[in-house]
């Protein structure tokens, strides 16, 4: 990529890269080690062509498993596989001149 002077390395994590929370000491500092490697990344490669971009997915991701185990939820408490790929693209092909590093994604029904 750097050869050509363009592409594009999009990395997901979730909201542990943001925050800790009880219970997910041992998790939280892999999701924020993981942003800050892409920060450092996107800070390396962006003047160099490329574009490195960290998607944070604050979500229920909507899977069969998913659904099983939370079954009394809404449609609107999950976030469809297909809008993730879709903001991911989007991000991949946004204009130079106004790349985004840090992307949340989160459904309509979530409450943060």
């Amino acid at each position: 990529m750097v050869s050509v002077g363009k592409g594009a390395i999009v990395a997901t994590g979730n909201t542990s890269a943001l925050r800790g929370k009880a219970g997910f000491s041992g998790f939280a500092p892999t999701k924020a080690a993981q942003r800050i490697l892409a920060e450092a990344m996107a800070r390396d490669l962006g003047p160099q062509g490329v574009h490195v971009a960290y998607l944070v997915i604050d979500a229920v991701i909507d899977l069969e498993w998913t659904r099983k185990r939370w079954p009394e939820r809404p449609d609107d408490f999950f976030i469809k596989p297909s809008a993730i790929a879709n903001e991911i693209w989007h991000v991949v092909h946004q204009e130079r001149s106004a790349w985004s590093f840090n992307v949340e994604l989160r459904p309509f029904g979530e409450n943060w």
